[in-house]
């Protein structure tokens, strides 16, 4: 397989990964540059599984990134927390129940939850790679890669509970938020 060839196969799925991990497309696809380079700088035609060894350098690099710019995104988080409780408490209890099914929430969802359970959902969900794969590409054992999954999901059902309570209960949330 050609330099070429790698990169027409393998272009889209890496730059997915990386859109999933680092949630910003600019930063995804300086990521999805700097993993091929550092792809042909190795010798890739040795590497018997390819999908998981180009998953690793991924995941690893995105990681890299996430740490080196955990504070700036902590500062941007609180930052819009206060804009969206500025914003929300001007509107309408109707206009922010209307609100919640967007993708922003689901981003929002994403973003709280800790690199590593990022990183396994994103590979399971999004890149479709099996729990064995994904424990390949993380080198870690597949218990480990289920048991993220499980907390990375249930940390994700008791936030869509905590926000979305009664609409999860099938009432009125204007009826019982005046409770």
């Amino acid at each position: 397989m050609t330099e070429r060839e790698l990169f027409n196969t393998y272009n889209k799925e890496i730059y997915r990964t990386c859109y999933f991990l680092l949630q910003n497309a600019q930063d995804a696809e300086d990521a999805c540059h700097d993993v091929f380079v550092t792809v042909f700088q190795r010798d890739f035609r040795k590497v018997v599984y390819l999908k998981a060894w180009l998953m690793r350098i991924t995941t690893n690099h995105c990681l890299n990134l996430l740490k080196k710019s955990r504070k700036k995104r902590e500062k941007q988080l609180q930052i819009w927390h206060l804009y969206e409780e500025a914003r929300t408490s001007a509107k309408a209890l109707e206009t922010i129940v209307e609100e919640k099914s967007t993708a922003a929430d689901w981003q929002k969802l994403f973003k709280e939850l800790p690199d590593k359970l990022l990183v396994v959902i994103t590979l399971r969900y999004v890149n479709d790679l099996t729990t064995t794969e994904i424990a390949n590409v993380l080198h870690i054992p597949v218990g480990t890669v289920k048991s993220r999954l499980h907390k990375a999901l249930k940390i994700m059902r008791n936030k869509l509970q905590e926000e979305d309570f009664y609409y999860l209960k099938g009432e009125n949330p204007i009826e019982a938020y005046g409770r």
